[in-house]
């Protein structure tokens, strides 16, 4: 074997363990995967819905985008494997909110088309509030996880079994405020009702 045949399999040799290296620690933070520029296109479109659910003055539309809202929350929990908050966030949320909504909207009788009174003077702070909002959910979270690290070789952490065990252990009584919250607004919606069609007679 000559020096040149050496020297040609050592380079090989070289750049096979260099791409090993790389094929072991996984993709940088300039190359992102498909799950990740789905995450981000799915989290785009959440966003219009969300900003078109607050913006339109059709009451019924706005449920309908509020819709399109919590279903794309619904597949962002998909993309990060939490089937079962995805699975929730569809019964409950989309299932359950928005369709109480809507039927609330039908037993009050609220206008179908374009509503002037829905339009409010007090957009500016409103929208003062939500970005005040949004910056302290942001800074709370990132300051809550940002030492946070999930080993993906240990145990499971996000199961259905983990998580059922966590609600119904440490969150029951949220779990039930918020069904209380659902059936008030439901006796609330059929109380202005009652009292619309008594104002008729």
């Amino acid at each position: 074997m000559t020096t040149a045949q050496a020297a040609a399999q050592a380079a090989v040799h070289t750049a096979a363990q260099a791409a090993q290296q790389q094929a072991a620690q996984g993709p940088g933070f300039l190359s992102p995967t498909g799950v990740e520029i789905a995450f981000l296109l799915v989290g785009l479109v959440t966003l219009g819905a969300a900003v078109v659910t607050v913006t339109t003055r059709q009451l019924v539309h706005a449920a309908l985008w509020l819709v399109v809202a919590l279903g794309g929350l619904a597949v962002e929990y998909l993309l990060l494997t939490a089937e079962f908050i995805a699975w929730v966030q569809v019964l409950i949320y989309v299932g359950s909110v928005v369709v109480l909504l809507l039927f609330g909207l039908m037993l009050t009788k609220a206008p179908i088309g374009r509503s002037p009174d829905t339009d409010s003077a007090n957009r500016p702070v409103a929208l003062a509030v939500a970005l005040a909002a949004a910056a302290a959910l942001v800074w709370v979270v990132v300051d809550a996880f940002r030492t946070t690290w999930i080993d993906l070789d240990g145990a499971v952490q996000g199961s259905t079994e983990v998580t059922g065990s966590i609600l119904f252990r440490h969150w029951v009584l949220p779990f039930e405020a918020l069904s209380v919250l659902l059936l008030a607004a439901l006796v609330g919606a059929i109380v202005l009702s009652r009292k619309k069609k008594e104002g008729e007679r």
